[in-house]
């Protein structure tokens, strides 16, 4: 897919209308992690610096298509203002008088945050209407949300529609990170997927086993496969009822000569807990009160070596109960590993969804890893192999 960028546009003195993602996390009308605040960046400095007047689309929680003051997004002004270090300036509304008059008034180089475009219900609803009043307001749109791609809303699908539609920065990064990953990558490829459970991941496991050369498959969900398998899994949460499904994937990894990794040591404890109790047990040899709470030391050494064997690593989901030691310890250091071999240009390492992102942080190494993305439902559905109507949308 090829999509036109901010180097293909004539940008001074152009209203552009910018989707970002500002849903931040909040506590108290503050904002406690600006990572998006961040992200935003790159694609307003460089609209500002060419001349253009920057109006930004956002939205803020669920508020169904009503005004809720609470979701407001005026409490991000002045985080947004400070890590752009220039005055961001505020409109009451997406769309009408208030919307129009503050566009207006604004001289090249400003940058101005339109109101929740979910305080009204056309948004979600992938309205026209909603969008033709959107796009009053903008000479050009730029999508700089890939974490909202997934949506077909106004904002992110029908505005790309009816405006020269561009990728921002941030979006521009993530699709070549993805490409790199799975479009185009290097091979062999590898692939990690963890988490607790094999239902929410059924489409992206039957998805990656066809395109993958190896796919390690860990956290809770292993749980479900090594059931499948025959083997005993004591306390630990497991999907049984999703057995002969697990069964169905290990065929089909087979039959596209897909490499599949199970755990063959895992670390159990009677709780979870702080600093409980922790063993390290043979696959299929845990007691009936003992849950499995981590990936053992010979299934990360193992894994370990599969990512020397690899050119590409494709990661989501962690392989443990990571928030909680004793029971990070084989997710931190598959991650370091990942991230040695990625800043030595052995490795082209891309991981994405909320937990992961949160895992690398904890090990202190995002930042080596080539890509990390912040997008959550969006990057699943990447992965999944579907089609992303905010990134269909910007297709040349």
């Amino acid at each position: 897919m090829t999509f036109r960028t901010l180097d293909d546009a004539d940008l001074q003195g152009r209203r552009a209308l910018v989707r970002v993602d500002l849903n931040v996390p909040m506590e108290d009308g503050r904002v406690t992690d600006d990572t998006r605040l961040r992200a935003a960046v790159p694609t307003i400095d460089k609209l500002r610096k060419a001349g253009a007047k920057v109006v930004l689309l956002a939205h803020f929680d669920r508020p169904k298509g009503k005004v809720v003051p609470s979701m407001s997004l005026r409490p991000v002004v002045e985080p947004l203002s400070k890590v752009l270090g220039a005055p961001v300036a505020f409109a009451d509304d997406c769309i009408g008088q208030k919307a129009r008059e503050a566009v207006k008034a604004m001289k090249p180089g400003e940058i101005l945050l339109l109101e929740n475009v979910r305080f009204h219900a056309g948004e979600e609803a992938n309205d026209r209407q909603f969008a033709d009043a959107l796009a009053a307001n903008g000479d050009l749109y730029v999508n700089d949300a890939f974490s909202a791609a997934h949506r077909a809303h106004a904002s992110t699908e029908a505005l790309a529609h009816l405006l020269p539609a561009y990728a921002g920065e941030q979006m521009r990064l993530e699709l070549n990170a993805l490409d790199a990953a799975l479009g185009h990558p290097e091979r062999p490829v590898l692939g990690i997927v963890g988490g607790s459970k094999v239902s929410t991941k059924l489409d992206l496991l039957t998805h990656l086993v066809t395109k993958l050369d190896k796919l390690a498959i860990g956290g809770g969900m292993a749980n479900t496969f090594l059931f499948a398998q025959g083997h005993d899994v004591g306390a630990s949460y497991c999907e049984k009822e999703l057995a002969d499904t697990a069964r169905d994937i290990i065929r089909l990894a087979g039959q596209n000569n897909c490499k599949l990794f199970l755990p063959i040591d895992i670390v159990v404890a009677e709780k979870l807990a702080p600093g409980a109790p922790a063993r390290i047990r043979e696959v299929g040899h845990v007691d009936e009160e003992e849950r499995i709470l981590d990936a053992g030391p010979a299934t990360v050494e193992r894994l370990c070596r599969a990512m020397d064997n690899s050119r590409t690593l494709i990661w989501n989901g962690p392989l443990g109960v990571f928030e909680m030691p004793p029971f990070d310890k084989g997710t931190v250091a598959a991650a370091r590993h990942a991230a040695a071999l990625a800043k030595a240009g052995k490795l082209v390492a891309v991981a994405g969804g909320g937990d992961t992102v949160a895992a690398l942080n904890a090990a202190h190494v995002a930042g080596d890893f080539t890509f990390v993305s912040t997008a959550g439902g969006a990057f699943l559905e990447w992965m999944e192999g579907k089609a992303l109507p905010g990134v269909a949308a910007l297709a040349q």
